[in-house]
């Protein structure tokens, strides 16, 4: 009971985060955040698959899959910005 109720609230929070993040990219239409907003969104997604699925089931793997992929995202990000930064 308690693990799921905390696996929400981590849900929760990543998708605040994502909330956060495409606020400031509805404003200045900078991919960064546009990126942030995607990492994250599919980091809470993620955390709710996570509570959902039980600790026996043999596909539980994909999640960790899935989560290097929202921080590759955010790794592409960043190096996108300095690029960018770079040329202009």
């Amino acid at each position: 009971m308690l693990q799921s109720m905390l696996s929400g609230a981590v849900a929760m929070a990543w998708l605040a985060c994502a909330l956060f993040f495409l606020r400031f990219w509805k404003q200045s239409h900078d991919r960064l955040f546009a990126f942030f907003a995607v990492s994250f969104a599919a980091l809470g997604v993620n955390s709710v698959v996570a509570a959902l699925i039980d600790a026996q089931d043999e596909r539980r793997y994909y999640i960790y899959v899935a989560r290097l992929v929202a921080f590759l995202i955010i790794l592409y990000a960043i190096w996108d910005k300095n690029r960018a930064s770079r040329r202009g």
